[in-house]
């Protein structure tokens, strides 16, 4: 069987037949795919690195179409701007499979194994978690981002895209499929949702008798709906309200750099900071300082007194009274909140009050505050001395990511192979009875 021959259903008959037929393929896949080995998963991992060099015009012409039709619509520029398979897009992609193909291959790994007074030895096995379901929007990318981290981690997975890129998205399938076929993988292991009619999702969030986890990535909006209308798992994170706080005592020129990149860098990512707070000792010459930065880059400081009184004498700065809500608040956009608080406990206190549980950092010269942010700060990710743009999965060696977890069961933060994949009890005997 070839990638083209493989079943997959068309928007012909309902919707929710539809769904049915992707579920009950993927979950006859992923047998196959847990079985697979190391090698069978590599070469999957490389021809499909190969297929996305060779293909660049191809998929270059169906990523044309949704341009022209989200330009059409009107859609906002940097809406359209995620939308493009640049070459380097699919370069970057293609050299993710090679990095994920090298990778070790965790299936099967056995962690803990001790033996007990009765003889027998217990530990815990490594396994697929079986077939996830995706639901991302815009970035076409992301298609084989959740594809390659599937493959490599012995899952089946069905994708569904936003509907502005599905064009791209099903060309960028239809490669993952011949990659699987050619490595003797069944095309069905991954599977994109080919309507954009919104019923697809509802059904996909519903077949627990398919589906062991759903994925959603994208606005805030998508996120709550999964998370309200699920009837699976959810592996997900609601906001990205990651904050920097500038300690006492401080290396003021790096956490002027630090402070500024994670905020600068880029604006619209989850891990971007969005609270700055600085102690009081060092607010005096570190806030003008970042004042300037911020300035001179167009950012909007929304500040407590304190701060305010020390930033709206920066040339340029735009300073405004934060109000409650800032505190809380992902702009992914060029504005921040600043606070002024007395030390490493008042910081504490309002990142676990006020932060969303993703990213926060300390820059600091202190050991001892070092360790107690770490301890003490509820979040996926807590950092020391670097900017909070760094969570992400590829940054953190993961090869890649398909998601950020804010929960606390099974996977947090990046999730990466292993956050694909859960533990089982094994036992080995030699014969051992209970008496």
């Amino acid at each position: 069987m070839n990638a083209r021959d493989a079943a997959v259903p068309t928007e012909a008959g309902s919707v929710a037949e539809m769904m049915h037929a992707l579920g009950r393929q993927a979950r006859q896949a992923s047998a196959a795919m847990a079985r697979a080995d190391a090698a069978t998963k590599s070469r999957a991992l490389r021809r499909l690195a190969a297929l996305l060099r060779e293909n660049v015009q191809a998929l270059a012409a169906d990523n044309a179409k949704d341009l022209d039709r989200a330009v059409a619509a009107g859609l906002a520029a940097p809406m359209v701007d995620r939308l493009r398979l640049t070459p380097k897009v699919i370069e970057t992609v293609a050299e993710g499979c090679d990095q994920l193909a090298a990778m070790p291959d965790v299936i099967g790994d056995i962690v803990g194994l001790r033996q007990q007074p009765s003889g027998i030895r217990v530990g815990q096995m490594r396994v697929p978690l079986g077939v996830f379901g995706m639901i991302f929007e815009s970035r076409p990318n992301v298609t084989i981002e959740a594809a390659s981290l599937s493959i490599k981690s012995g899952n089946a997975c069905i994708l569904r895209g936003g509907s502005e890129a599905i064009e791209s998205n099903k060309a960028l399938a239809r490669l993952v499929q011949r990659a699987l076929v050619d490595a003797g993988l069944p095309a069905e292991a991954v599977q994109l949702v080919p309507t954009t009619d919104r019923e697809a999702v509802g059904h996909l969030i519903a077949m627990p008798e398919f589906v062991d986890v759903v994925i959603p990535r994208g606005g805030k909006g998508l996120i709550e709906r999964i998370s309200r209308e699920a009837k699976v798992p959810v592996i997900k994170h609601l906001d990205g309200n990651c904050h920097t706080y500038v300690d006492d005592p401080c290396d003021l020129d790096m956490a002027v750099k630090v402070t500024d990149n994670a905020k600068t860098q880029k604006y619209s990512p989850c891990n971007a900071s969005e609270g700055l707070l600085v102690a009081r000792a060092v607010a005096g010459e570190f806030l003008p300082r970042i004042g300037a930065i911020f300035a001179a880059k167009g950012v909007e400081m929304r500040c407590d007194p304190a701060a305010k009184a020390l930033l709206q004498a920066v040339a340029g700065a735009k300073v405004v009274d934060a109000t409650e809500q800032d505190w809380s608040e992902e702009y992914l956009a060029p504005i921040i909140s600043v606070k002024v608080v007395e030390g490493l406990d008042e910081a504490i206190a309002h990142i676990n009050r006020y932060g969303s549980h993703h990213t926060d950092a300390i820059l600091t010269r202190d050991h001892m505050h070092a360790q107690r942010f770490l301890r003490e700060v509820d979040s996926a990710s807590v950092m020391v001395n670097a900017s909070t743009r760094f969570a992400d999965g590829f940054e953190y060696g993961l090869g890649a990511e398909i998601g950020i977890s804010t929960d606390k069961f099974h996977a947090r933060g990046p999730v990466g192979i292993e956050g694909l994949t859960c533990l089982k009890w094994v036992v080995l005997g030699e014969g051992e009875v209970r008496g």
